[in-house]
């Protein structure tokens, strides 16, 4: 496992934001338009207040109980979001408590959405672009289907798509897959768009993202 991220200075992260805010303009997109989310998977729950002083105002965990341990702790200084792999069983932890979830991608957790959501749960579905055999998420051809299901079976708003490209050196090499999740969203009328990381958001950002997980960049 990772070695939990501590240390960290409001003053640094705020520089790291505006760099973050800056090659997002550098790459053609206003920075308004593209919500920066921290992913704190890795930061130590008790640096989180160093992230609100330093001016994040949305985070994302990828394990859901660390997530309701930290907005414990920490709830009223984020909004929060949901940005790991989604397990049918922890549907009914989250609702009520992220803004939105972004990894829906199982037949189980529409029929678990089913029984727990609320008319506030908003969902993204996570969209395997690449192909590849080893990723979890809905195979583009499906994605209709599956929208539909998560509307009318399980009850909740899907207000966009997700997708996580093959790990690679070059950031330009997640184009292909970012432009092809735009498309697949202008296609479902669906408004947000959660793709990049620390490696590619200037290129997820320039291909129409509206949200952008970023990580490390944020806090070195």
């Amino acid at each position: 496992m990772a070695e939990l991220i501590t240390g960290l200075h409001a003053a640094r992260v705020a520089a790291n934001l505006d760099a973050v805010r800056n090659e997002i303009a550098d790459a053609g997109r206003d920075p308004a338009e593209v919500e920066i989310l921290a992913a704190v998977k890795y930061v130590a729950a008790e640096e989180l207040p160093v992230l609100a002083e330093a001016g994040i105002k949305v985070v994302g965990e990828n394990r859901a109980q660390e997530l309701l341990r930290k907005q414990e702790l920490h709830g009223e200084l984020f909004t929060w979001d949901f940005i790991g792999r989604l397990q049918s069983r922890k549907v009914r932890d989250l609702v009520g408590r992220v803004r939105y979830i972004h990894s829906v991608d199982s037949e189980s957790v529409i029929r678990r959405l089913a029984q727990h959501a609320t008319p506030d749960t908003k969902v993204l579905v996570s969209v395997n672009v690449s192909g590849e055999e080893s990723k979890s998420g809905v195979r583009p051809e499906e994605l209709g289907e599956f929208i539909a299901r998560c509307r009318e079976e399980g009850g909740v708003e899907v207000i966009g798509l997700m997708t996580m490209p093959p790990l690679a050196d070059d950031p330009e090499a997640s184009r292909p897959y970012f432009a092809r999740l735009a498309e697949l969203a202008a296609e479902h009328g669906l408004s947000e768009l959660s793709m990049g990381t620390t490696q590619d958001f200037a290129v997820a950002a320039s291909e129409g993202a509206t949200i952008v997980r970023i990580g490390t960049k944020l806090y070195r």
